[in-house]
């Protein structure tokens, strides 16, 4: 140690460093060598709303995860949720980059993150919903990270090098995603009777919303990833986590369409609103400003 200021003893750069973050420190470049040139088999106009649904998806989960800073039960858990968060967020950059780059528009990041209006995101609605209680955001958590997981494994065989490469590197962050959301519905469910009842009243709101990151979108359909294959595998890894936690699998039926569209077809809830006016605020009040 060569400061008693914690936070320069934690920032000293030697070999044993990366040990004393929970995370580590090892942001390795998932892009690094990958070659960003859309290949011709696959139509770059497609590809890019493929990348703006899954990079959305990330984009607003993690704004709701980082809403639990200074909210959480406890210190620990809103650094972890924090972390959690900005793996999500780091996913929806390289995604939405990979947007603009694949349709030829040029578009960056910040476009697709701050300058789009709500109609134009594609996320699903399982992802805006508020926060609510600590457990509906666990219960959220599990499916969302299951589900994701799943997908980006089936991904990393993408045509796509630079969709493959983000569909690595994001497995392996969301397999601990998983893991975290699947203790605290043990802990949960398997804890007191108040504690059990209030994760399963989690889950049984998450429920609903399940449905829509099984029902393939048009594109999804033509790039030939139908997200429908995935919901057996999915269902039965969260069976095996809420019946292990003592709890019973909600049995409610998917959120209404409006006029048979949803989140995807960029028709959302009440929550995203107030969501995005936050998020957007700065950006729009200093449009062009760098610090």
């Amino acid at each position: 140690m060569t400061d008693d200021h914690v936070y320069l003893t934690l920032a000293e750069s030697d070999h044993e460093a990366e040990a004393r973050w929970a995370y580590g420190t090892g942001f390795a470049d998932p892009l690094l060598g990958v070659d960003t040139t859309v290949p011709p088999d696959v139509d770059g106009a497609d590809l890019s709303l493929y990348c703006q649904l899954l990079g959305d998806d990330a984009l607003i989960l993690a704004q709701r995860l980082t809403e639990w800073c200074t909210r959480a039960p406890e210190l620990e858990e809103e650094v972890a949720l924090a972390n959690l968060g900005l793996d999500l967020l780091g996913q929806a950059r390289l995604l939405l980059t990979r947007a603009g780059q694949a349709d030829g528009s040029g578009h960056t990041e910040d476009d697709f993150a701050y300058w789009r209006s709500e109609h134009e995101f594609r996320n699903v609605r399982l992802v805006e919903a508020e926060n609510g209680d600590f457990a509906f955001s666990v219960a959220r958590l599990l499916v969302f990270a299951t589900a994701r997981r799943a997908l980006y494994e089936l991904l990393a065989d993408a045509s796509d090098p630079v969709l493959a490469a983000v569909a690595v590197r994001g497995a392996k962050e969301l397999a601990y995603h998983q893991e975290y959301a699947a203790s605290w519905t043990l802990r949960l469910g398997d804890g007191t009777a108040y504690s059990g009842e209030r994760m399963q009243a989690g889950l049984d709101a998450v429920w609903p919303l399940l449905d829509e990151l099984f029902t393939a979108h048009p594109v999804e359909q033509r790039l030939g990833f139908d997200p429908a294959v995935l919901r057996e595998p999915v269902l039965r890894s969260l069976t095996e986590v809420i019946t292990g936690a003592g709890l019973t699998v909600p049995g409610a039926l998917p959120l209404a369409r409006i006029g048979g569209r949803a989140g995807r077809d960029g028709v959302h809830t009440e929550a995203l609103g107030p969501l995005l006016a936050e998020f957007q605020s700065v950006a729009r009040e200093h449009p062009g400003a760098t610090w």
